[in-house]
């Protein structure tokens, strides 16, 4: 006989149905607060009398927060556990954009962009933990949806926001409309780990807890390889974000134009973080996967600074796929450090902390290259000569050495989950 599907069954696949569009619900509150803004600077510099650097700390404070605040979600995740973290992020979140409805000077958007870029570290680096435990075997997928809503809501943000102002005759709402999804996505998650039956403090860490999660991982080597090699990813993205529309518009496109382009390496991004973690799922080795994406990603970028005018599609679209799928595949890479959750949610978040404090760097590197040269293509020069040098890095993350990073307190760990 044909074996038939189980109400058991039936009520799994709907869980994991369901815990998957929590994710990436959640995924799609994390970017919408830096990409909101920048379609409507103009307006907003004029009505608060901000400067251009002012302008600047909008996007550059959110994402030193997320790489500063990253190093305190070990904390949090011991006093309330991962569940309450990523919850708390999301209040964050909520709050600070729902504040910009009401802010009417540039100090009150910058405090609102620290509280947002906080409350989006607690969730980046609390919630791949969660994922590992509830997805042992599937983290390539929850990551890559992880990641791909990251930068659809990026997207999002910078389509959606102008439209709502227009709409509401006011640039307020067009920041502040961001609250609606991260309170529908707070909601999602209580409700979620509600009928899962979560509990405050289920991913805390408790008395005797093995001794490998105290260890200080600023002492451990591929902690930091690792924290490096996700701020150099990111730096290229900031600094693409950041200068790619100037670059083009320097070549005489148009705003529009330079703007879609932008849009463009968004989808392709989203698109890659989605699928490179799947096709390296089947693999233990990730490297492979890595160096192709960042392979592709030195293809654009050489690209931009060679040819720019030849194909830019081209180019932006194997940078985008380049940083969008060694983002989540760099994040997967961390996770398989370590079969314990915990410890692998601490690296995680230093990694994350290493990594966004660069990346908030990387923009104004390029920018003090581009004042220096009159153009940005010594930047895109830069930038490809560190993607090599992350290729060669790359290399050191074999799967053997995974059981090594920790030292004597891998053995620790490894008797305490036998």
């Amino acid at each position: 006989m044909t074996p038939r599907s189980t109400p058991t069954a039936a009520a799994s696949k709907a869980a994991t149905f369901a815990w998957y569009a929590t994710i990436v619900a959640i995924g799609l509150n994390l970017r919408p607060l830096l990409t909101s803004l920048s379609p409507l600077m103009t307006t907003i510099r004029a009505a608060t009398g901000l400067s251009f650097s002012g302008a600047a700390l909008l996007t550059s404070l959110p994402v030193v927060a997320m790489g500063l605040g990253a190093f305190g979600t070990g904390w949090l995740a011991s006093r309330i556990g991962e569940t309450r973290g990523v919850a708390l992020g999301l209040v964050a979140i909520a709050a600070a954009c729902g504040a910009r409805a009401v802010a009417s000077s540039g100090a009150t958007l910058m405090l609102t962009a620290a509280v947002a870029g906080a409350g989006v570290a607690a969730i980046q680096a609390l919630l791949p933990a969660v994922m590992k435990q509830r997805f042992a075997q599937h983290v390539p997928l929850a990551m890559g949806l992880f990641s791909a809503s990251i930068m659809g809501g990026g997207g999002l943000g910078a389509s959606i926001s102008p439209w709502v102002a227009h709409l509401g005759a006011s640039w307020h709402a067009g920041l502040a409309v961001w609250a609606l999804p991260a309170l529908v996505a707070l909601a999602v998650w209580a409700a979620l780990n509600r009928r899962a039956g979560a509990h405050a403090g289920s991913g805390a860490t408790r008395a005797g807890a093995p001794a490998a999660l105290h260890v200080p991982l600023w002492r451990k080597r591929r902690a930091w390889s690792l924290g490096l090699h996700f701020g150099l990813v990111n730096g290229g993205y900031t600094s693409l974000v950041a200068w790619l529309p100037a670059y083009y518009q320097q070549h005489g496109a148009s705003v529009a134009a330079s703007g879609s382009l932008l849009a463009a390496m968004t989808v392709f991004q989203a698109v890659s973080a989605l699928l490179l973690p799947l096709a390296a799922a089947a693999f233990t080795d990730r490297r492979p996967w890595l160096v192709a994406g960042l392979c592709a990603q030195w293809i654009g970028v050489v690209g931009l600074a060679v040819r720019p005018e030849a194909a830019p599609l081209l180019w932006v679209a194997a940078a985008g796929a380049g940083l969008g799928g060694t983002f989540s595949v760099t994040l997967v890479t961390a996770l398989d450090h370590c079969a314990d959750h915990r410890v692998a949610a601490r690296l995680v978040a230093f990694v994350q902390g290493v990594g966004f404090v660069i990346a908030a760097l990387a923009p104004l590197v390029a920018g003090r290259v581009r004042d220096l040269t009159g153009s940005f293509t010594a930047a895109w020069v830069l930038l490809a000569i560190s993607i090599t040098a992350m290729i060669a890095l790359t290399l050191a993350f074999s799967p053997r050495s995974y059981g090594r990073w920790l030292g004597l307190h891998a053995k620790a760990l490894e008797g305490q989950n036998a």
